[in-house]
């Protein structure tokens, strides 16, 4: 059988990772390093042979068991990283994240001012209810850009449409 080559151990590494990326995905973010076993009992006897890495020393083995333990914090790190900003980005409005940036977008459509119980659909595909009595009388505009934004307190939040300073408090509904 040839040597096991270092791109060989990059493949078989990646494949390692690859496999378990499932499982990354199912830990809350806990370290895997200190849970992943070591390649040797994640594979049988006939496919550590096959791969070449009975050929490693006791040092290299242990080498590429702390490499791949590494790779595979340092991805379950960026996949939960991943996961929360995008449950945060989807679900913001509905519940405040602690993050007092505006939900910049447009209005898909016209605009024909505040009233209570109007619905205003966003281009980034989130709708809002207006909650309260504010009116914005004699204004039409055609997909004004709107900011969205939370109060200091609580899960309240307000909109305010083109260059208007009048604010509307709103409800996410989709």
């Amino acid at each position: 059988m040839p040597p096991i080559r270092p791109l060989s151990i990059h493949v078989l590494a990646l494949s390692v990772l690859m496999a378990c990326a499932p499982l990354a995905f199912a830990q809350d973010a806990a370290p895997a390093a200190a849970t992943q076993p070591a390649i040797q009992q994640q594979m049988t006897p006939e496919e550590f042979k096959a791969a070449g890495l009975d050929k490693l020393s006791a040092d290299e083995l242990a080498r590429l068991n702390a490499w791949l333990g590494r790779t595979i914090d340092t991805q379950t790190a960026k996949a939960a990283a991943q996961a929360k900003e995008r449950v945060e980005h989807e679900n913001r409005g509905f519940f405040n994240f602690g993050s007092d940036e505006p939900i910049v977008s447009a209005l898909s459509g016209e605009f024909r001012g505040f009233a209570r119980n109007r619905e205003y659909t966003l281009d980034n595909g989130q709708v809002w209810k207006q909650v309260d009595d504010e009116e914005l009388p004699g204004v039409r505009l055609t997909h004004p850009e709107v900011h969205v934004y939370p109060a200091v307190i609580g899960n309240v939040w307000y909109m305010k449409v083109g260059r208007y300073n009048t604010r509307a408090r709103v409800q996410r509904i989709k």
